[in-house]
C-alpha cells in the first residue's frame, strides 16, 4: 500500500504539485431491519477504492478511482494536476496550508467484539427478541427494529511525510414501538434513547435492549393518553438525549468556519457566528462550555488524524460563556478572516488545524465536519433528582426528535420523545405535542444549573449532511442533564 501511495504523491511532484496525498481506503457497511416477527432486510456492502488530492498553484484537484493498482493511481493523480489548473481560472484567492507534523502511525478504535464476526442469525435474532418483549406490552401494536454496523479502514500518505493506519468501528441497535388507540384513531410512536458509538458489538450487549423494550412500549401507550401540553413560557430539564441534537444543530454547525464565511451558503446555509462576534460574544451563562474533541473514547467522529493528516486533539469553541474559537483545518487557519479576528480579540495566532477534515468515502475529497462537541458538566456536585426538586414548574424532556432551524443556526425549534410535568419539585404528569422555541444565544444564556459529570452522557449521529456533493459524517455530542429558564414551549397540535 506504502508503495502505490507512492506512485500517487511521485506524480504529484513531478506535475507541479506543492502538496498532494492519497486515502486508500476500505468501508464496510452491514445493516439488519426487523418488523415485528420477520426480517425485512439484511445488506452487506463493501467498498474498496482510492482517491488523490493535489495543491497547484494554490488550487485544489481531486480524483478519484477503485481500480487500487499502479497505472489507475498514476492516472488518477495525472487528472488530479488537470483539476487543479482548470480550478484555478476561479480562484478567489490562493489556497495556503498551515505547517503540519509528518507521522508515521497506526490507530484503531477500541473494539472488544468484532461486530462482524457475530453471526447475522444471531444479530437478527437478537432484534426479533426485542420485538417480541415489547408487543407483549397491551396497546403496543408495531415494532420496528434495527442494527447499522460500519467499519472504515484507510492509509493516509502526504507529501509532508505521513503514513497513517487507521481502522474504525461504529455500531448502532436501535428500535422504534408503535402504539395505538383504535377507538380515536390515533398512534404514538417512543424510539428508544440508545444511540450510535465508535465501539465493538460490546455496545449491542451492553444496551439490554430485551429489557429495555417493555419500558419503551409503555411510554408509547402512555402516550396516547398523556394531556396535551398548554403553550407558553417554562422551565425546562433536557436530558442528554436530547440535548445532544440542540448541541449539533446550534452549536456544531455555527461554528464550522468555512460555513461562518460563505462556503456553504448555496446548501447549508451560512452562520450567524460571525468572525466580529470571536472572543466578545456571551454564546451561554459562565455555566455553558463547550469542547470539540476528536479525541473521546467512544465518539463518533473520533480518530487519531482526520483527513488532511492532522493529529487530533480538544480544544474550547466556548469557555466559561464566552466564544472563543471555531472549527478549523489547515487551510481555514491562514485565512485573514480568523487571523485577524484571533488578533482582535485578543487570542494567540493560531499556528495549526484543529483536525476537522473528514471526507465519507475514498471517493470524497476531505474538507471542514463536525467534530465531537460537548457541554460540560457542572463543577458543582448536582444530581438529576436534585435539578428536579429545585424546580417549582417545568417540563423533563427525554430524547430526540423533529427539529427546525434556520440557516443562520440560530432561530430554532426542537421536541422530543417523552414529556413530563414538574410540579412543586417533582415530576408528575405525561405530557404530549411539545416543542420549545428559541433563538440559540437566548436559549444557552438562559442555562442556570448543569449536573456534574456523574451524569454526563454521549449523543451521536451516523448522518451529519454537508457538501456538495453531499457527504454524510458521524459525530458525538454529550452533555449532561440541564435546565433552561423561561423558554417558550409550543403545542404542536395546535400551532399546525
Amino acid at each position: 500500500m506504502k508503495e502505490l501511495a507512492n506512485v500517487a504523491l511521485n506524480a504529484a511532484r513531478t506535475g507541479g504539485a506543492s502538496y498532494a496525498d492519497i486515502r486508500i481506503s476500505r468501508h464496510r457497511d452491514q445493516a439488519i431491519h426487523t418488523r415485528e416477527d420477520r426480517v425485512q432486510s439484511v445488506s452487506d456492502a463493501e467498498s474498496f477504492g482510492f482517491g488523490v488530492r493535489v495543491l497547484l498553484d494554490g488550487a485544489w484537484g481531486f480524483a478519484a478511482s477503485h481500480r487500487v493498482e499502479k497505472d489507475a493511481i498514476a492516472e488518477a493523480a495525472a487528472h488530479a494536476l488537470a483539476m487543479a489548473r482548470a480550478n484555478k481560472a476561479a480562484l478567489r484567492r490562493p489556497v495556503e496550508l498551515a505547517p503540519n507534523d509528518a507521522y508515521m502511525d497506526t490507530w484503531r478504535s477500541p473494539v472488544e467484539k468484532d461486530p462482524f464476526a457475530v453471526p447475522v442469525s444471531e444479530k437478527a435474532e437478537l432484534l426479533l427478541a426485542v420485538n417480541a418483549a415489547a408487543l407483549k406490552v397491551p396497546g403496543a401494536k408495531y415494532v420496528n427494529s434495527f442494527m447499522l454496523l460500519r467499519n472504515e479502514w484507510k492509509l493516509f500518505a502526504s507529501t509532508e511525510g505521513s503514513v497513517i493506519e487507521q481502522d474504525i468501528t461504529r455500531v448502532w441497535p436501535c428500535f422504534t414501538v408503535t402504539a395505538i388507540d383504535p377507538d380515536k384513531g390515533e398512534f404514538q410512536t417512543r424510539t428508544a434513547d440508545v444511540l450510535p458509538r465508535a465501539a465493538g458489538y460490546e455496545h449491542v450487549e451492553g444496551a439490554g435492549l430485551v429489557a429495555l423494550a417493555p419500558q419503551i412500549a409503555e411510554e408509547a401507550v402512555r402516550k396516547l393518553t398523556a394531556k396535551s401540553v398548554e403553550p407558553g413560557r417554562r422551565n425546562l430539564i433536557l436530558h442528554p438525549t436530547n440535548l445532544w441534537l440542540t448541541i449539533h444543530e446550534s452549536v456544531g454547525h455555527p461554528t464550522e468556519l468555512d460555513r461562518v464565511l460563505g462556503q456553504e451558503a448555496n446548501y447549508a446555509g451560512t452562520s450567524f457566528l460571525t468572525p466580529d462576534k470571536l472572543g466578545k460574544l456571551m454564546y451561554g451563562s459562565p455555566l455553558v462550555s463547550f469542547r470539540a474533541d476528536r479525541t473521546i473514547p467512544g465518539g463518533m467522529a473520533t480518530c487519531g488524524y482526520d483527513d488532511d493528516g492532522v493529529k487530533t486533539e480538544e480544544w474550547y469553541l466556548v469557555k466559561d460563556g464566552l466564544f472563543v474559537d471555531y472549527q478549523t483545518t489547515p487551510e481555514q487557519v491562514l485565512w485573514p478572516e480568523y487571523r485577524d479576528a484571533r488578533a482582535a480579540a485578543g487570542l494567540p495566532e493560531a499556528t495549526r488545524s484543529h483536525g476537522a477534515a473528514y471526507a465519507d468515502s475514498w471517493g470524497s475529497i476531505p474538507f471542514q465536519r463536525n467534530v465531537n462537541i460537548h457541554l460540560e458538566a457542572g463543577k458543582t456536585p448536582l444530581t438529576p433528582d436534585e435539578l428536579i426538586a429545585s424546580t417549582d414548574d417545568g417540563i423533563l424532556i427525554r430524547g430526540d426528535s423533529s427539529y427546525s432551524i434556520d440557516h443562520q443556526r440560530y432561530n430554532f425549534q426542537f421536541s422530543g420523545q417523552v414529556f413530563y410535568e414538574i410540579k412543586g419539585g417533582k415530576v408528575t404528569q405525561m405530557l404530549r405535542d411539545v416543542a420549545y422555541q428559541s433563538n440559540t444565544v437566548d436559549f444557552w444564556n438562559s442555562c442556570d444549573a448543569i449536573c456534574d459529570e456523574r451524569f454526563w452522557q454521549m449523543g451521536a449521529t451516523y448522518w451529519c449532511g454537508k457538501g456538495q456533493p453531499s457527504q454524510s459524517s458521524p459525530c458525538s455530542h454529550g452533555a449532561p442533564p440541564a435546565r433552561f429558564r423561561n423558554v417558550n414551549v409550543l403545542n404542536t397540535k395546535r400551532e399546525v
